[in-house]
């Protein structure tokens, strides 16, 4: 069997080590000149992380990332909602790393290149179309001048390509694009003084305006770390049109950042001053796309932002995507025929996939944060009094069971 994978982003790289442990052929197709890595800090929980140490990936990833053990969610006015243990320190067998996105797609791509052969992965090929018949794919790609440059043939084909997904387009031509919420990202890396065990996670404030702060690597100094944050203020009405495709990750202006940031206080970290130093940050429209009705058609599905893409909130997309990767792969291993394998494949992660797109709407295991300042717009002496313990715990512990990545009982929350 060969499979045709359309993307060579996190998912794709992943499909492909899957697909190799398994026995099963497979040729990346990016669209970029080059595999770069780009980025800034992402997340990778530990049921996902649980997939890398199965292709024999931890000790690589241990060398680039920092093992999260804390993660606290606060009000704007930097007063403790909740707090939890994470990874190991939660009771799981892996841990959870922070880590910046292009470092993780490093590792990813060099096990590729190691496992596969260079030669497996063709840079500069855009899709730009695909047939199906009986026997299997046959996809054509272009390179950026519209020449043809390639004719791929395989037993089926996965669209790893992303929230602007060829594949997706394809298969749903009147689908439109992406949905924008309003929201804006601001997101930037900084080397700083490392804040509470030099290995904690913050998120203070709601959906509609928040900062995320996390350290992603070591730093210059054993006293320091790369520290990653993000901000995210909603600055539109829900159901505009998002921003042109040519917008996304554009360079960000600090004069419009700034007034944001004035909006919060967090006590552990000067954030102020994190954002002010950071030379260069990027900015992202908050986008996804209505859960479809299916993913596969024929010989052809789809798999990570391209399937389901989401809301950032929660420290889940990439961490589906490893997950989806893991089930596609087991699925063709024990179906009669690839179409069969597509089904299965889908039937499993279509309807879990499309719930944490629909909760992450609403915040997610953010949203306790939601909850609370709803309550207590301006603050509070103590949390229980505004949200019972156990009230905040089913909408963090809820998600967790939905994304399937729940803790070991007993020792993951910490009360305030």
């Amino acid at each position: 069997m060969k499979a045709i994978v359309v993307g060579g982003g996190i998912g794709g790289l992943i499909t492909a080590l899957m697909f190799r442990a398994r026995g099963i052929g497979c040729e990346i197709f990016e669209q970029s000149d080059t595999i770069r890595e780009l980025g800034v800090g992402i997340n990778t929980l530990p049921h996902a992380m649980r997939e890398l140490a199965s292709l024999g990936l931890l000790q690589k990833l241990d060398d680039v990332a920092i093992r999260t053990d804390q993660l606290y969610y606060l009000n704007r006015h930097g007063q403790e909602v909740w707090r939890e243990a994470r990874g190991v320190d939660a009771g799981h067998d892996v841990p959870q790393f922070s880590i910046h996105r292009g470092r993780l797609q490093g590792v990813i791509h060099r096990a590729v290149e190691e496992r596969l052969g260079a030669e497996a992965i063709h840079t500069g090929c855009r899709l730009g179309a695909f047939t199906q018949d009986e026997g299997g794919v046959t996809a054509y790609f272009f390179d950026r001048t519209g020449s043809h440059v390639h004719t791929a043939r395989g037993d089926i084909l996965i669209g790893a390509d992303g929230i602007h997904s060829r594949v997706r387009d394809t298969l749903f031509p009147n689908e439109g694009p992406p949905c924008w919420n309003g929201l804006m990202l601001w997101r930037g890396a900084r080397d700083w003084p490392l804040f509470l065990t030099g290995k904690s996670m913050i998120v203070a404030g709601g959906l509609n305006a928040k900062v995320v702060i996390y350290p992603i690597a070591e730093g210059s100094s054993p006293a320091s770390r790369l520290t990653n944050w993000a901000v995210l203020v909603k600055v539109g009405e829900g159901n505009a049109p998002p921003p042109r495709k040519e917008d996304w990750s554009r360079p960000g202006r600090r004069e419009e950042l700034m007034p944001h940031v004035a909006r919060f206080s967090v006590p552990y970290i000067d954030v102020k001053s994190l954002i002010s130093a950071t030379p260069e940050f990027y900015e992202y429209p908050t986008c996804d796309r209505d859960p479809l009705p299916y993913w596969s058609s024929g010989r052809v599905t789809l798999l990570g932002d391209a399937a389901h893409p989401m809301y950032p909130v929660g420290s889940n997309g990439a961490s589906q995507a490893i997950l989806d990767a893991r089930c596609l792969a087991d699925a063709l291993v024990r179906a009669e025929h690839p179409r069969q394998a597509l089904m299965e494949y889908e039937k499993k992660r279509l309807p879990m996939t499309a719930d944490i797109v629909r909760s992450n709407r609403r915040g997610g295991p953010e949203g306790v944060i939601d909850a609370v300042e709803q309550l207590a717009p301006d603050g509070f002496d103590n949390v229980d009094n505004v949200l019972s313990y156990s009230q905040r715990e089913a909408i963090v512990r809820g998600y967790a069971t939905k994304a399937g990545f729940a803790a070991v009982p007993g020792l993951a929350a910490v009360r305030a």
